[in-house]
């Protein structure tokens, strides 16, 4: 079926992509049957809610709809964004989008904290199938799972580029594992079957009234994961991820029928998956247990992976302020680590599971975020159907939408049972992004800049009449038409000029990849413009561009805000921009180069 390239790009996204939606059934059932009985038709119908969730929601919105949507064949939030901008006319619908899309990222970061924390505790319960083990407390089961996300935590730094070859074959096992114990189950009871037509899952709905809309809040736990297909298809592209999908979902599919099937056959279980294996072969449960265990940890380096790349587009595109970024591989440009980003994280994780304690009290606070995001990416997919004229898609992405909003309503009776952590996580995120952004746009408009027609009239005049330092200066703008004050004052308050100036300016394209520089022009003796452009998901080595093209610079010169205000809200984004590494950090520029120009605004 595969060529031997394309195998392995396949077994490569099993262990980057469906690492959260493949320990889904870990809990998924469990956690339904706590809000309703286990009776033969319950059973059916949430086996039916799940099997077209996962149709609907993960097939149809994100491996169909949402990645025939990509630049260059990258996705996520951002890059609808990204396609969606140019097609709108009015500056408010501009704004709209904007805010959608920060929204969007703020909620997949808030639902990124919880990922760990429900896989890995989830998983480290089953040790109470074990007869030795059954009476094992939860403080145990806590510090046990607090263990194994310290662990995993503290490797982010050393990359993790050496093992990534593992976690493909290891989910490969998992998802067989779990496909051929639900064989095994259905086996045994094949009326659940039936479950695959729809018809149960809307009869469920219809005679259980509220209660069978507030069970989708926990059926929603099937897909979560399921916006990586899209959020990673930039690490992958589209195919191998779609062919590895046929595979995770049959997989999948024949684990919650086999689940369902084991249920009707034992109605007084509490832990469905792993009494499941342990009563059809109790000699592989303890190896079962184990393989769960790391599938779960590859789940959570699969969202600790996505969190860093979510921050670096966040701070590519300067909605996120600069942190310090490590490449952890010589290779691959993608391997990065952010220590902030990781040691929040890591405090978030431990942090939900002291709070939660169980996981089946974590996934009442889960899915809140997850459905937020999914909404947002129907609503906006939807958008660019409609602008792009194409009505069948557009229809249906409308379709799905509503069913997004469905379950994100459903999920809003989690809020006061836990939720409103993903929320409150989410909601500090996003005043960060709207701080940040705000203050920058403020900022902007604070700055004397210079018009380059009256910055080129005072540099002639200055570089003729004053004595020129020997060697290579540069100098860094945004834009090469209006200079920044830092400039003006290195050259015509201090009447620092060197023989060569060189103003260099990066320019974010709007393709995700692709970096080329180039001296435009020499608008006088002595300056010339060199413009980096890059992609918006790229990694740019300035220093390596500098000596490609031939320069050896004496002095790097950059501006540095000192931010004076008695504004609440400035203040915290004045704390922001001290303790966020400066652009030339950031860039990793030589430090015995560097020369900070301080320039004092009032906000």
């Amino acid at each position: 079926m595969f060529s031997k390239s394309e195998f392995k790009e396949v077994v490569k996204s099993m262990g980057l992509v469906f690492g959260d939606i493949g320990t889904s059934p870990i809990y998924t059932l469990t956690v339904i049957f706590l809000l309703t009985r286990p009776t033969h038709t319950h059973i059916i119908g949430v086996l039916s809610l799940i099997i077209w969730t996962l149709i609907v929601l993960v097939t149809m919105e994100y491996a169909w709809l949402a990645m025939s949507l990509g630049k260059k064949g990258e996705g996520g939030t951002i890059v609808l964004k990204e396609i969606l901008v140019p097609l709108l006319k009015s500056s408010r619908n501009v704004a709209l989008v904007t805010l959608l899309a920060y929204i969007g990222t703020s909620f997949l970061m808030g639902d990124g904290v919880i990922t760990p924390a429900i896989s890995i505790l989830s998983a480290v319960e089953g040790l109470r199938i074990i007869p030795q083990f059954e009476n094992i407390g939860q403080g145990t089961i806590i510090l046990i799972s607090a263990v194994i996300a310290i662990g995993l935590f503290s490797v982010q730094s050393k990359g993790i580029e050496k093992i990534t070859w593992v976690f493909g074959p290891v989910m490969i096992l998992w998802f067989a594992a779990i496909g051929f114990s639900g064989i095994a189950s259905i086996f045994y009871t094949p009326e659940v079957l039936k479950a695959i037509n729809p018809y149960y899952a809307i009869r469920f709905l219809m005679d259980n009234g509220i209660i069978g809309f507030f069970v989708l809040s926990e059926v929603i736990l099937c897909a979560t994961g399921g916006e990586a297909l899209y959020a990673d298809m930039g690490h992958l592209g589209r195919e191998p991820i779609l062919k590895a999908w046929r595979f995770v979902f049959v997989a999948l599919v024949l684990n919650y029928l086999g689940q369902g099937a084991f249920l009707i056959r034992n109605p007084g279980s509490t832990n469905f998956l792993y009494e499941m294996i342990n009563q059809q072969a109790n000699i592989l449960y303890i190896p079962f247990l184990l393989l769960s265990v790391v599938a779960t940890i590859i789940a959570s380096q699969a969202m600790i992976s996505g969190m860093f790349s979510i921050v670096y587009q966040g701070i590519t595109t300067r909605i996120i302020p600069m942190l310090k970024i490590d490449y952890t591989s010589g290779l691959l440009k993608s391997q990065i680590y952010i220590s902030t980003v990781n040691w929040l994280l890591l405090v978030s994780v431990l942090f939900m599971m002291l709070i939660f304690r169980e996981s089946s009290r974590l996934a009442a606070a889960y899915g809140l975020a997850v459905t937020g995001t999914m909404s947002i990416t129907g609503i906006m997919m939807t958008s660019i159907f409609y602008h792009r004229k194409n009505r069948t898609k557009a229809l249906l992405s409308l379709f799905i939408t509503f069913i997004d909003i469905v379950f994100l309503l459903s999920n809003s009776y989690k809020i006061p049972h836990g939720g409103y952590w993903s929320v409150i996580i989410a909601m500090f995120i996003l005043s960060l992004i709207l701080i940040y952004t705000s203050g920058q746009k403020k900022l902007y408009k604070l700055m004397k800049l210079m018009k380059s027609k009256d910055f080129l009239e005072k540099y002639n005049q200055v570089y003729a009449t004053q004595n020129k330092i020997m060697g290579t200066a540069l100098f860094f703008t945004r834009d090469i038409e209006r200079i920044p004050q830092y400039i003006s004052h290195v050259m015509f308050r201090n009447n620092i000029i060197y023989e060569n100036n060189i103003f260099i300016s990066i320019i974010k394209s709007d393709s995700p990849f692709g970096i080329e520089s180039s001296f435009t022009k020499e608008p006088a003796k002595g300056l010339k413009i060199l413009e980096i452009r890059a992609g918006y998901m790229e990694i740019v080595d300035v220093e390596q561009i500098l000596k490609d093209q031939g320069v050896g610079e004496k002095t790097i010169f950059y501006g540095v805000e000192d931010i004076f205000t008695n504004n609440i809200i400035w203040r915290v984004f004045s704390i922001i921009k001290k303790i966020s590494p400066s652009f030339v950090q950031f860039y990793k520029l030589p430090t015995d180069e560097l020369h900070g120009v301080m320039t004092r605004f009032e906000m």
